[in-house]
């Protein structure tokens, strides 16, 4: 199962040049509070930031699980933010990045 034997954990250019800090922690902090040890993981884990309210709400989606799970959070949603990050876990190495850098990794 896949982001249980974390070596190190890394945020790709594209990430860090369109999200702040916080949000990036958002996304570790939801893998290990909401859904490592309750859903199994993929290697590869999608998020969609939608806007609720003039704050970020966060979806987590994965192939072949048909439920999502959403987590609203108290930060100011910016409609430049990308609307889809990916999660990949290459044996302990977890890194998020945008869509389009996948095959860059």
């Amino acid at each position: 199962m896949a982001f249980t034997n974390t070596r190190g954990r890394y945020a790709s250019f594209g990430i860090v040049t369109s999200l702040p800090g916080n949000v990036i922690d958002s996304f570790w902090y939801i893998i290990d509070n909401y859904l490592k040890t309750v859903i199994p993981l993929k290697k590869i884990i999608r998020f969609t930031l939608k806007n609720n309210k003039g704050n970020i709400q966060v979806t987590f989606s994965q192939e072949a699980y048909q439920n999502s799970i959403a987590v609203d959070l108290n930060i100011p949603y910016d409609p430049f933010y990308p609307r889809t990050v990916l999660v990949i876990d290459k044996n302990g190495k977890e890194t998020i990045t945008l869509p389009d850098e996948l095959s860059l990794i």
